[in-house]
């Protein structure tokens, strides 16, 4: 007779694969039992794992994996798919299964497993190999050829700055600045030539799995690789408080590591040494667990969380900056000693508010409340992998902004407080000539963003976001109605959407007159000039055909 407190499992596989399967995962520490036959069952199984040899009709899977789960309910089914299918990321989780393996080894399996057991949740998916075939387009027109090539040599140029870039050995600091600079300026050719010809057709913006040609942006690209899988999730419990607790996980390891910055911007963050810029994501990231494990303590809220976080948001960020500043410290100001936290904080106005952060009920809403996340038209459970993944793109953008605006006072504080850079800044902006151009770069930066860029993205409907991808901080643009926002802009920056107005207006004459002046071109170079050029050859021919006869 079985043990009362032993775990059951049902596994459903392949004669040979379900025997040795059911031997090795049998653990006496984990209290298993492993059955390959529903009959041999003594009580109602605590997991029940389906492994696949091939993964072909998906909706037949599908299909099959809804009447397992009803049938064996609450046990949680574990899906364990082959190496090599065929079919994307975004799909498979569209499954909606508790666990979801891709060819894991034994050890991946049990710790699943046990996840699984605990009420938690499993989602690990490989990169797939097969690359993406392209459909057969008609033929280009001239705008079309335009286009493409430009986009081609630009992405070939910005690929190989990149690669010069990642090579800082030997590299003089002049050099580095050159190609930076170089970079800025084929990132805005490549922003121009999407301008004047497109816009393009763009993916999904929480379609994180799928791979692009480096012709389309990759903007809608998200590779979450941890041990060798591109999809690394686990929820030890399936609600709004696991979620945050692997979202905050997943944050602290990008933050164990330098991040590069892959925006296409300079960034406030870059002029803080390495040891400072960890310190504040690190505290910051630390900041908002308090903060969240406080708001829910209050049994959610006594009032609005809108007026919550307002407030609460300044605390977050002066606490980091005592954090990055030692509550103790103190250095020279002049003749005198002073506290590097307490003039910080006087010295800095940390009330700002960037334009770009989405509301605060996006991202604390799933977290606090436990409330589905909308994607694509569909409510889903913050335990859902998809909503997860659209929860910490949320949240990883408030991190970055949150230590912009805490570094960009840091750096104005620097410039009154000559003997604070040795603390704060990189050696390279210690000098005031330095210091000062790198100051003048944001703040020209920032105008050219406040007074082009932002209604421009207003009048598109999009908002520009900051996530972290494999060390490097990158720009993810997604689309939402902004139309409240376009109705506050001033007046120049409505000069500037009415101007993109008035381009898209004009879009499509200037194409056509281009197309039919490329039209024109193939007619007099195909029906007129190559016409007179073959009657001229024909003539000389015939001249010197009399000439050799009369000869």
């Amino acid at each position: 007779m079985a043990n009362s407190t032993t775990n059951q499992i049902l596994l459903i596989a392949s004669q040979l694969l379900g025997e040795s399967l059911a031997i090795q995962l049998a653990d006496k520490d984990l209290e298993l039992e492993v059955f390959t036959k529903a009959d041999e069952l003594t009580k109602h199984p605590s997991l029940v794992i389906w492994s696949l040899d091939s993964l072909e009709a998906l909706p037949a899977i599908q299909i099959e994996l809804q009447r397992l789960q009803r049938h064996w309910q609450p046990a949680p089914v574990l899906l364990v798919l082959p190496a090599q299918v065929r079919i994307s990321a975004p799909e498979l989780l569209q499954l909606e299964c508790p666990g979801l393996l891709q060819a894991p080894d034994l050890k991946t399996l049990k710790e699943a497993i046990s996840t699984l057991i605990n009420g938690g949740r499993v989602v690990r998916l490989k990169d797939p190999a097969t690359s993406v075939a392209f459909p057969k387009q008609m033929p280009m027109g001239l705008g079309q050829w335009l286009l493409i090539s430009a986009l081609q040599q630009i992405n070939n140029d910005l690929h190989r700055l990149n690669v010069l870039l990642n090579k800082k050995k030997n590299r003089s600091p002049f050099t580095v600045q050159y190609l930076k600079g170089r970079r800025r300026e084929l990132t805005s050719a490549k922003a121009f030539v999407l301008w004047l010809w497109g816009p393009l057709k763009e993916e999904s913006p929480f379609q994180v799995f799928t791979r692009t040609s480096n012709l389309v942006s990759d903007q809608g690209i998200q590779r979450l690789v941890l041990n060798g899988y591109n999809t690394n999730i686990t929820l030890r419990e399936r609600n709004a408080k696991g979620v945050w607790l692997a979202i905050k996980e997943r944050m602290k390891k990008h933050f164990q590591q330098d991040l590069r910055n892959a925006t296409g911007n300079i960034l406030a963050i870059e002029s803080l040494n390495a040891p400072r810029r960890r310190e504040l994501l690190l505290e910051i990231l630390n900041q908002l667990d308090q903060v969240i494990k406080s708001l829910r303590d209050k049994n959610n809220l006594d009032k609005p969380l809108k007026q919550s976080w307002s407030e609460l948001q300044l605390e977050i960020r002066q606490q980091a900056l005592r954090r990055i500043s030692g509550n103790y410290l103190q250095i020279p100001k002049g003749a005198d000693m002073n506290p590097v936290a307490e003039q910080l904080l006087e010295l800095t106005e940390l009330e700002q508010i960037d334009d770009e952060i989405p509301a605060s009920e996006r991202m604390l809403e799933p977290l606090l409340l436990n409330k589905p996340v909308l994607i694509e038209g569909q409510l889903l459970p913050s335990d859902d992998p998809r909503a997860l993944i659209h929860l910490e793109v949320f949240i990883s953008n408030w991190l970055i902004r949150t230590a912009e605006i805490i570094s960009a006072e840091v750096l104005g504080a620097c410039g009154e407080w000559p003997e604070l850079r040795r603390y704060m800044l990189n050696p390279s902006l210690i000098s005031t000539r330095e210091l000062e151009r790198f100051r003048n770069q944001l703040n020209s930066q920032a105008r050219w963003q406040n007074l082009v860029q932002r209604p421009i993205r207003l009048y598109e409907s999009k908002r520009l976001l900051y996530r972290i991808i494999q060390g490097k901080i990158e720009p993810l643009t997604i689309t939402e109605p902004r139309d409240e926002e376009l109705r506050q802009l001033g007046w120049w920056q409505q000069q500037v959407a009415l101007l993109i107005e008035a381009r898209d207006a004009l879009a499509p004459q200037i194409q056509s007159v281009v197309k039919h002046l490329g039209d024109l071109m193939v007619v007099l170079l195909t029906q007129v000039l190559g016409r007179a050029i073959g009657l001229v050859g024909r003539g000389i021919a015939q001249g010197m055909g009399r000439s050799l006869g009369r000869g």
